[in-house]
């Protein structure tokens, strides 16, 4: 591991190499903060594809095109004469230590939600009209359900007991059952939907990501489905040409 010297050269260093970059080479020097954008979003996937995998290697390379990104935007902004990285760092130690009054400060916690919820009063008072103004519109539904499930929690709107939480899901299901008995498309859209708030709530008193356990389970069955054509493959057989049963047995073995 380096040390705090090493890790604030090694800094130094990428903040040097990214003044070469964007003096001498034409990719660098066309970017903006618009042409950076989306490229920012695919390498956070990358990064949590990495974490779900758990390889600590990919991690690190990761985090570091992350690193790169926020060099290059504060870069960016020197340019602009807004900010640079000194900025950046300097603002978020000082909202940091404003919302952690429990280390910097004479505030006594108990806990994490204790935490939480002393987090939520802080940005009120920071000027934020809504508890839920700081979920990006743009996040994914499962991962907005989950920060909004969050924030309202953290003002103490939320469920007292785990099984009142589950009772609520059992409660969507059956409204969903009566849309689809009644084929009323809209209802059944709706209810849904809050068969999906209510199970991703759920998972929050069990303490389980809803999107980390839906990614598994997505790489679960691509892993399994890609077994399944290769296998057709060997046996020279198309898989639009099997039966379901050759299939299912197929996905069997897959399985195990």
């Amino acid at each position: 591991m380096n040390t705090r010297a090493q890790q604030l050269e090694a800094v130094g260093r990428l903040l040097d190499i990214m003044d070469e970059l964007r003096a001498q080479c034409p990719w660098d020097r066309k970017q903006t903060f618009e042409s950076l954008r989306h490229l920012t979003i695919e390498e956070t996937y990358e990064l949590g594809d990495a974490i779900l995998d758990g390889n600590l290697e990919e991690i690190k390379k990761e985090l570091g095109d992350l690193l790169l990104h926020i060099v290059f935007y504060a870069k960016l902004g020197t340019e602009e004469k807004a900010f640079d990285l000194g900025d950046i760092a300097a603002s978020i130690s000082e909202k940091l230590i404003f919302r952690h009054p429990h280390i910097y400060g004479d505030v006594q916690v108990s806990s994490a939600e204790e935490v939480q919820q002393n987090w939520e009063a802080l940005k009120l008072r920071e000027g934020k009209e809504s508890v839920l103004e700081g979920v990006p519109k743009g996040l994914p539904a499962i991962v907005k359900a989950q920060r909004i499930q969050d924030k309202a929690a953290g003002v103490g709107f939320d469920w007292e007991h785990k099984k009142d939480v589950w009772d609520k899901v059992e409660e969507e299901m059956q409204e969903l059952q009566t849309a689809i008995a009644q084929q009323n498309k809209s209802e059944i859209e709706n209810e849904l939907g809050d068969v999906f708030f209510a199970l991703i709530n759920y998972a929050r008193f069990e303490n389980v990501s809803p999107e980390s356990a839906l990614e598994r389970t997505n790489k679960k069955f691509i892993q399994r489905f890609q077994y399944i054509e290769k296998q057709a493959l060997k046996q020279g057989k198309k898989l639009q040409s099997m039966t379901i049963k050759e299939l299912e047995t197929l996905w069997q073995e897959a399985k195990n």
